[in-house]
């Protein structure tokens, strides 16, 4: 069995490009079914979609690297040697190792962060319900997750952590003297702008607005924080109202242009706005990173400020590697056992075939009268000539080599001392 991956992140994309193979998590079915009818023999897959990464794992009987990078490619629109170019392609081992590594926060932008954890197993569910998801994929991701949490519970790597949430609420610190008199707005309201308002909500900004495509789902947060909530169509005409944007939605194209900053720094008279892009794709146009009053961080503008804790933590990675090598090394144990079942199940078969004539003819003996302690001796002297048959002929017939070899085979299996 070969488990492959193949994957783009932040350190080896830029995020234009990451957002060409951004998937929500509704696209992750669809688009799981559309690999697998792709490759040969139809592996098992899932699709690990976030901010700062796209990666697909598969598992079949041979590796299927180069058709995966291929249909990816197709699938994003982009030639396959730019997508070489920026991707890593990895096999058994080194791809549960990865695996383990990406489940544990040891390869994310913000060292052992502890949140993409939870999209892994996102993505785990969206695989099963696509029923893409087979034994073997299963037990590596089964792994990746007692693998993440040893590493939690035993070292400090997420001590001091920065997420991308503290980060955005550090940088407005430092344009904004008083967090108190800022008006807050967040666009969208999933997992990542719900932690975003949490850590603003705890500077107590003087207002906190909600905008969402999906009205309900925007009340339930807004009330979560006391805040308004908006609809996005009404985002243009009152972007003006707000000192802060915090943007982060599934959207497919830029939700906010340079026309509408334009024309909201206009009737602001040029007061500073500052603005996260969290989006993969973009939801705000690149080019209002370019207006002199307007200050725009996207994800990977972030990376600077979410590592001034990584020294803290560097200590704890040494031991976290140790956690994960040895999880490595458990799971293709696993799959190196794997290649025996089928034989060992054609073993079982025949041993309890035997048992169950011999049994059967035992009984026939019974019925008939025969002595009870004849009738034993007669099934353990069957039960022991059908076992030691195969061995007997191999030793008897053949050439000397053939019985050099099945010597040295009976003396292994059969006439070993227990220890």
């Amino acid at each position: 069995m070969a488990v492959w991956a193949l994957g783009i992140n932040h350190t080896t994309a830029p995020l234009d490009l990451r957002g060409r193979f951004a998937f929500a998590i509704d696209q992750v079915e669809p688009t799981l079914h559309a690999l697998r009818g792709a490759l040969t023999r139809v592996p098992e897959a899932a699709l690990i979609s976030t901010c700062n990464r796209t990666e697909i794992y598969c598992a079949g009987e041979q590796s299927q690297l180069e058709p995966t990078l291929t249909w990816l490619a197709q699938c994003g629109g982009v030639p396959a040697e730019l997508l070489r170019a920026h991707s890593y392609t990895l096999n058994d081992g080194l791809a549960a190792r990865h695996a383990f590594r990406v489940a544990s926060g040891l390869d994310s932008m913000v060292l052992g962060e502890p949140q993409i954890l939870g999209q892994i197993k996102d993505a785990v569910r969206a695989a099963e319900a696509a029923g893409a998801l087979g034994t073997t994929l299963s037990q590596l991701f089964q792994r990746s997750f007692a693998v993440a949490k040893e590493v939690r519970t035993s070292t400090e790597i997420g001590a001091h952590s920065i997420s991308m949430a503290a980060a955005a609420v550090r940088l407005a610190g430092q344009l904004f003297e008083d967090l108190c008199e800022v008006r807050v707005l967040f666009v969208g309201a999933g997992e990542m702008i719900d932690l975003c308002a949490t850590h603003f909500a705890a500077k107590n900004p003087k207002s906190i607005a909600i905008a969402n495509r999906t009205l309900s789902r925007g009340e339930e947060l807004a009330n979560k924080f006391g805040a308004e909530v908006m609809r996005l169509a009404d985002l243009p005409e009152r972007l003006h109202e707000f000192d802060a944007v915090i943007s982060c939605t599934a959207s497919t194209l830029p939700l906010i242009g340079l026309g509408s900053v334009e024309r909201a720094l206009k009737r602001r008279r040029h007061r500073p706005m500052f603005m996260v892009d969290l989006a993969v794709p973009r939801d705000i146009e690149i080019e209002v990173k370019a207006l002199e009053d307007v200050y725009l961080y996207t994800v990977d503008d972030l990376a600077s400020v979410v590592q001034t804790a990584q020294a803290n933590r560097q200590a704890a990675v040494a031991q976290a590697e140790a956690i994960v090598d040895a999880g490595v090394q458990s799971f293709l144990h696993w799959i190196e056992q794997r290649s025996t079942v089928p034989l060992i199940q054609q073993l079982n078969s025949q041993a309890d075939e035997w048992r169950v004539n011999e049994i059967a003819r035992a009984r026939k003996l019974l019925a008939k009268g025969e002595d009870v302690e004849t009738v034993l001796e007669a099934l353990s002297k069957g039960l022991t000539q059908k076992i030691l048959h195969g061995a007997m002929a191999e030793l008897r017939g053949g050439d000397s080599h053939s019985r050099e070899r099945a010597s040295a085979a009976v003396q292994h299996f059969f006439l070993r001392k227990e220890r």
